[in-house]
């Protein structure tokens, strides 16, 4: 492996999204356990989850954006595929909950999900199938929409960035004009308190 190979790995590494997890969960409506993770616009989001075997227990899984809006929802699921792509960055939410179909309890059982976004979640075979694409040509694509999609990471941290100095410049802004506020206040208040005893200290003739 030379040089430029391995900074592409490295490069691939840093930058491609996969979350996988495996966790227990207790069976009850209220026993629901959600993951959430925010997303940029316009992101291929696939995942795969599997509940393992539980007698008498259902499963259901739900993948909603902070709207409310349902991207995938299984009930009596077992295990199963879904994707979508993001319209806006958002923050996206992936709730499992496990039920006795005949009431009581039941042991808990184990969810594996597998969550991939960006350059990771699309798949290279299909796209050199359907174009007739050589491997060194499926490469240059993967590094290419890799490349784009580090540039776009690079662009949104650059407006968050300008968009909390223009906040920063905003707060100090208003910090600043309150304080003068705050002092004229003070000083006014300070001069009708010396007019004031001043008034006083002359009606009860302590002072000429």
């Amino acid at each position: 492996m030379d040089l430029t190979q391995y900074l592409l790995l490295v490069c691939s590494i840093c930058f491609i999204s996969i979350d996988a997890l495996r966790f227990s969960l207790s069976p009850g409506a209220n026993n629901k356990k959600c993951l959430r993770e925010e997303i940029h616009k316009d992101v291929l989001v696939t995942g795969e989850f599997e509940f393992t075997e539980a007698p008498g227990q259902k499963g259901s899984i739900h993948v909603k954006d902070s709207k409310g809006h349902i991207l995938y929802q299984k009930e009596d699921a077992t295990k199963g595929k879904f994707a979508f792509t993001t319209e806006e960055y958002d923050m996206f939410e992936v709730c499992f909950v496990s039920v006795m179909s005949g009431g009581g309890q039941g042991s808990d059982r184990e969810v594996f999900l597998m969550m991939k976004h960006g350059v990771e979640a699309k798949n290279y075979e299909s796209i050199a199938k359907a174009e007739k694409l050589k491997p060194m040509e499926v490469e240059l694509r993967r590094l290419e929409d890799l490349s784009e999609s580090i540039v776009n990471d690079f662009a949104y941290m650059r407006s968050r960035e300008e968009e909390m100095r223009d906040t920063n410049e905003s707060t100090h802004s208003r910090v600043l004009y309150f304080s003068i506020f705050s002092m004229c206040c003070l000083l006014g208040l300070a001069t009708w308190q010396v007019l004031y005893l001043r008034r006083f200290f002359k009606a009860k003739k302590l002072i000429e």
